[in-house]
């Protein structure tokens, strides 16, 4: 497993790490046991990032992560968490410094530690990113020694642009993969430059990008996949990365034919972020630990050459940039 540095934090993580929505919940069901050898396999592939939220079954991926990490004993991985998205209603005016400090404390004890690796604002409105008083926040919890860094996971490259303009922002979260390639134009160079660590979520399109669903495909009715695509419930980026599923599908077989013979698809697409080195760390996620291990691979395969990074580039921008890149 290689590894990259995380920002100006002093932390160097693995490049692929593990993405822990799937075993909270709204993946379908994932017993625990599946999610506990989930996170094992990549904990045992060399996977030394967590990410996680409070609000993943309610606490329950924070808890399963605590419960696996005492098991193992050991260094500790670097365990990030985000907060916010437990406000109901889910508005600017609720991020407030108790609320902040109400949720740090939840995740302190559901993650069973006395300090928060990192804690990201958990794709709030675009409002909070003009309150200072709301960075200012972060930074007393910082200072009372509660968590030691925080950073921002956002929907749009405009959010990320305005939030590393506060200096203790110290990683952006945001959706990258084959489908949604619009943060490398900007983000990711000036996220570089002011050395902020970039987090790559959804990095295989909620699954799109393992090239294993059809039309016929069924998803579980507490499946995201299943209830969000419209965004109903959140916002729809989050969901196949915001791509019309049948569109998508027929985008796929473009890609597949560009992916050698010997090479999965999903390890193809983790590898094609990972061609990016402004990318601190990719968070697939995983229900089972056949998953955890397949993503863990992807770290092992040769960069992927400059004209099938092209012709990548040239299917983006022609069939999928129209429906997601003014977007987001």
């Amino acid at each position: 497993m290689n590894h990259r540095k995380f920002g100006r934090t002093g932390r160097s993580v693995s490049e692929i790490g593990f993405g822990a929505w799937a075993i909270g919940g709204s993946w379908g069901d994932v017993s625990e046991a599946d999610a506990r050898d989930a996170l094992h396999a990549a904990l045992d592939a060399g996977t030394d990032f967590i990410d996680t939220a409070d609000v993943y079954g309610d606490g329950r991926s924070e808890r399963i992560i605590a419960e696996v990490l005492k098991e193992r004993g050991g260094p500790r991985p670097f365990v990030a968490t985000k907060a916010g998205r437990r406000l109901s209603p889910h508005l600017a005016e609720g991020y407030t410094k108790d609320a902040l400090t109400d949720f740090v404390e939840r995740s302190l004890r559901n993650l069973e530690t006395d300090c928060l690796d990192l804690v990201q604002l958990h794709c709030p409105p675009t409002e909070v990113f003009y309150r200072p008083e709301v960075f200012d926040a972060l930074d007393d919890l910082v200072t009372s020694g509660k968590i030691r860094n925080y950073g921002v996971s956002v929907e749009k490259v405009e959010e990320g642009l305005k939030a590393i303009e506060y200096p203790g922002v110290a990683s952006v979260q945001i959706i990258y993969n084959i489908f949604r390639q619009r943060p490398a134009d900007l983000l990711f160079r000036e996220a570089k430059a002011k050395g902020v660590a970039l987090i790559v979520r959804v990095p295989l399109a909620s699954g799109l990008l393992t090239g294993k669903m059809s039309a016929a495909t069924e998803f579980a009715a507490d499946d995201h996949r299943a209830f969000n695509r419209n965004g109903e419930a959140f916002d729809k980026g989050e969901t196949f990365a915001g791509v019309p599923y049948d569109l998508a599908l027929e985008v796929v077989e473009d890609i597949r034919r560009l992916v050698p013979a010997d090479v999965p698809l999903a390890r193809f697409a983790l590898r094609w972020i990972l061609m990016e080195d402004a990318v601190s760390v990719v968070i697939p996620g995983a229900k089972t630990a056949a998953q955890s291990s397949a993503n863990s691979s992807a770290s092992d395969l040769a960069a992927l050459p400059a004209e099938v990074m092209t012709e990548l580039r040239n299917i983006y921008q022609t069939r999928i940039a129209p429906h997601v890149h003014h977007r987001w």
